[in-house]
């Protein structure tokens, strides 16, 4: 069975939602390793249901949960290509988790190699989103130089006029603008005011200052489909 198989039936099989490959090439921040895995997790649907007043101590919680098993995912990825001949190096939480730059984003996002692997674009509201689950969901990677089957990359956004994440956000992050692979995170969406936002709803609903909302991803017409479904 070919690497690319063998890697994705064993990162579903250990909790993957959905897993994808990407060519980093021109943008990998480890020399010679070339390509990218990508997966992420989804909320659960009960979870999200519940966020009509984001955020929640039940999302909070799951989030900090899915960070968690994210990077135990990652780990197992990087261990496995390692066991079969490859280099790997898993961008965990743990390892990149105070490597933020200016406008708090890694120097190679997770949704970078998602939009390349084709599991779908980035949204106004700058998460990454997809057909089927919206924005419900949290990522992670892998860089290595495995010979992967890559996937077709999107780069550009489908939202096409929605604007219901702009206007679920109550801090004005949101300009409206669609993304394209072309853009910077700061052209379209402020995350400053993201922050300054979450801090004060977090201390409204949770009773602690944290800069966690999530009014975006309940909003997402998306995820609503996502959570709808039976």
């Amino acid at each position: 069975m070919p690497i690319s198989s063998k890697l994705k039936k064993y990162l579903l099989k250990e909790g993957a939602s959905e897993v994808g490959y990407a060519d980093i090439t021109h943008f990998t921040p480890k020399i010679g390793l070339n390509m990218g895995v990508v997966f992420y997790i989804t909320y659960p649907k009960e979870i999200i249901r519940n966020m009509q007043n984001a955020p929640t101590q039940e999302y909070v919680n799951e989030l900090v949960s899915l960070n968690s098993r994210l990077d135990e995912l990652g780990m197992k990825c990087e261990e496995f290509l390692i066991e079969n001949g490859y280099e790997a190096y898993a961008q965990t939480k743990k390892r990149l988790g105070t490597d933020f730059g200016e406008f708090n984003s890694f120097e190679l996002p997770h949704k970078t190699i998602a939009t390349r692997a084709g599991l779908g674009w980035i949204g106004k509201s700058a998460l990454f989103t997809t057909l089927k689950y919206g924005s419900a969901l949290r990522l992670s990677s892998v860089l290595t130089d495995a010979p992967l089957n890559i996937g077709n990359p999107i780069l550009k956004s489908k939202c096409g006029k929605c604007e219901i994440c702009k206007e679920a956000c109550p801090g004005g992050a949101i300009s409206g603008k669609e993304w394209n692979y072309n853009l910077k995170r700061n052209e379209f969406y402020d995350d400053k005011k993201c922050e300054k936002y979450a801090l004060k709803v977090s201390e409204e609903n949770l009773g602690k200052a944290d800069t966690v909302c999530g009014k975006c991803i309940y909003a997402c017409p998306h995820t609503q489909k996502y959570i709808k479904r039976l």
